[in-house]
């Protein structure tokens, strides 16, 4: 089985050439004590067994600056391509995306908060950014969201709004399972299935997660896969904000999905990062 991963970071050692200006005035924890640099990732990626990866700009590290992480995935194009971070509501967005998007990058992400700042919805409610979405649609770049529950509701209306943007729900858009069977607390992730154009994103965090309490992979995964279809779910192995190494935690992925059918594996692990970023196909 092909193995794709749509979720690594990678932060440079050289702080002269790709200075840390992080989202929010704080940089992250992970990113100072466990940094990846590319040469390091692609090592990484060896030993695992992962063929190729869609690399997440850290944010929390350089901002709107995504030189790093285009200037490395272009060290490696046969292995892997560049997810980068703009301002979408700023006035020049259009041509700043634009602009990445031709020295390389293959997708966008917003992060609305996270390791280093509550979540703030409101970013995703600004009509400003709407050119942003709209050249994001007639270039064919996927948009990852970084958001809990409650920017969900945001969520649906830009899905729904700009229907030619795959967006991408990091972590599943952190749902709340311990509740167990039949998982009545993420109901508003479930209530996103009939969205066509709204992929999750499987990462360590709701690995995790399904471990406790009433939860467990073996009913969650098959309802995710139930509702909204393999072939809208993807692996991100968030390689080294989550701890252990890549190999250790692509084992822990394919142990909670082992309930699943083979074809289901197969398009979480590879063919579903090849569809919303076509040059992982190459």
């Amino acid at each position: 089985m092909r193995i794709i991963d749509i979720h690594p970071h990678i932060i440079s050692d050289d702080a002269t050439r790709y200075p840390p200006a992080p989202l929010f005035g704080k940089r992250s924890d992970w990113s100072q004590e466990r940094p990846c640099t590319v040469d390091a990732l692609i090592a990484a990626m060896d030993e695992a067994g992962v063929d190729k990866a869609a690399v997440v700009h850290s944010s929390t590290t350089y901002g709107f600056d995504n030189s790093y992480v285009v200037d490395g995935c272009n060290l490696f194009p046969d292995r892997l391509i560049a997810v980068g971070s703009v301002d979408v509501a700023a006035g020049d967005a259009v041509p700043v995306i634009r602009g990445w998007v031709d020295k390389g990058l293959k997708g966008l992400r917003i992060f609305t908060g996270g390791s280093t700042k509550d979540f703030d919805p409101t970013e995703l409610e600004n009509p400003a950014a709407y050119p942003a979405w709209e050249v994001l649609g007639e270039l064919g770049v996927p948009m990852c969201i970084q958001t809990g529950p409650i920017g969900l509701p945001q969520v649906t209306d830009l899905a729904k709004r700009f229907p030619k943007v795959n967006i991408i729900l990091d972590h599943l858009g952190r749902p709340d399972v311990l509740d167990g069977p039949p998982y009545a607390n993420a109901d508003s992730l479930f209530a996103l299935a009939d969205i066509p154009n709204i992929y999750l994103k499987l990462t360590p965090r709701i690995f995790g997660d399904v471990k406790k309490e009433k939860a467990s992979a073996e009913t969650f995964f098959p309802k995710v896969a139930a509702a909204f279809g393999a072939n809208r779910m993807a692996w991100g192995s968030n390689f080294p904000t989550s701890p252990g190494t890549l190999a250790d935690i692509l084992a822990t992925a394919k142990a909670g999905l082992a309930s699943l059918s083979e074809a289901d594996q197969q398009w979480i692990f590879g063919k579903t990062a090849q569809t919303l970023y076509p040059a992982l196909a190459d």
